[in-house]
């Protein structure tokens, strides 16, 4: 009975490390929203109000839940990459992970930072770019962290679309 009880508790502190590294990665994906939406946050009210924005520009309301959710998805599925220790190819798709997390907080500060959609364009296709070749790498890792990864490339596919479209009329 000691001993189930032993490795009972043992359990659950793994289960609560695990959950803790999860909730960290959640944050770090997060953080780098939170972040990022220090110059958006600054501009949406002077800038980007004023320019011309295509007739299927979402309302500003749904961009904060939508990353939001995004974020926690990519925290999660790095996650899952994390738990995978004997695949010899985890290191690369995290590196990928990480260069394209960077990349998509250096967005908000080009385009709305610099208030330049032209320059934006040109790094949310790099970004675009980097987000299909992490989630090539991250299924050969984990085909499941993949495929939570697949609503951010698609998400970030139509951001491509409006940052273009918005660096047309506006320029």
């Amino acid at each position: 009975m000691v001993k189930d009880t032993k490795s009972y508790l043992e359990d659950k502190r793994v289960n609560l490390a695990s959950f803790g590294k999860a909730l960290g990665f959640i944050a770090i994906c997060e953080g780098v929203g939170l972040i990022g939406s220090i110059p958006t946050a600054q501009n949406i009210p002077s800038w980007y109000s004023e320019i011309r924005k295509p007739s299927f520009t979402p309302p500003n309301w749904l961009f904060g839940p939508v990353w939001t959710i995004l974020y926690m998805l990519m925290g999660i599925a790095l996650y899952i990459v994390s738990l995978k220790e004997d695949n010899p190819l985890k290191r690369t798709a995290t590196k990928l992970f990480f260069i394209q997390l960077a990349l998509n907080l250096l967005w908000s500060y080009i385009f709305f930072g610099l208030r330049s959609p032209r320059l934006g364009f040109i790094e949310i296709v790099t970004l675009v770019a980097f987000i299909a070749m992490t989630i090539r790498a991250i299924a050969k890792v984990s085909v499941i962290a993949a495929v939570i990864l697949i609503p951010y490339l698609a998400w970030s596919l139509f951001a491509a679309v409006l940052n273009f479209s918005i660096w047309r009329l506006n320029s």
